[in-house]
């Protein structure tokens, strides 16, 4: 099951305390485009993805869009500083495809935690993952140039050409979707 592989690959935890949080998780659907969190809202679900994808993106005052982060099938997902938080967003989690995910309430989360260790670790180690991958790409954002940007990101994720649109590639890379469809054309994959 991609749930249960996924969160060994987080940290290991018991059967019974993966049954224990998998219990939580209530199948929920989504349809393209469709926005599950909104910025000024507390995100109130932590969102396990099952297939479609979806980004996080930020909206400024002149309505301009940067997208921080994808997730697809196999991947945890929503705004989770507001999550962990529970402080309005400053960001918006959508859906670019129809989609489908397991879905828990933060407070149930949290009281699973709270009673549990083994969870309450999984939970840091997952975020302490998702916090050291921000880290690299706020590196990649402000010192590298866009071909080693783009080179970078098919090095961590080689399959995101095929399922990502190009235009919000090229935002999540900081570049204008004409250089992206250069780098595309020019650089062997």
């Amino acid at each position: 099951m991609l749930l249960h592989k996924t969160i060994n690959q987080i940290h290991p935890i018991t059967h019974e305390e993966f049954e224990a949080f998998s219990a939580l998780l209530k199948p929920f659907s989504a349809k393209r485009k469709e926005v599950l969190t909104e910025a000024g809202s507390i995100e109130k679900h932590l969102y396990f993805v099952l297939d479609g994808l979806q980004r996080v993106y930020y909206l400024d005052e002149q309505n301009r869009e940067a997208t921080l982060l994808f997730s697809y099938a196999g991947n945890f997902g929503g705004v989770l500083d507001s999550m962990m938080n529970q402080t309005p967003s400053r960001f918006y989690y959508e859906s670019l495809t129809p989609s489908t995910f397991l879905r828990a309430s933060f407070a149930q989360i949290e009281t699973l935690a709270q009673n549990n260790p083994n969870i309450e670790l999984l939970l840091r180690k997952g975020l302490t993952n998702a916090l050291s991958g921000i880290m690299e790409r706020l590196v990649e954002l402000q010192c590298f140039s866009s071909e080693e940007k783009f080179k970078k990101l098919l090095q961590r994720s080689p399959h995101i050409l095929q399922i990502v649109p190009h235009k919000y590639l090229a935002n999540y890379i900081g570049i204008d979707a004409s250089n992206f469809s250069k780098l595309v054309n020019s650089i062997k994959i």
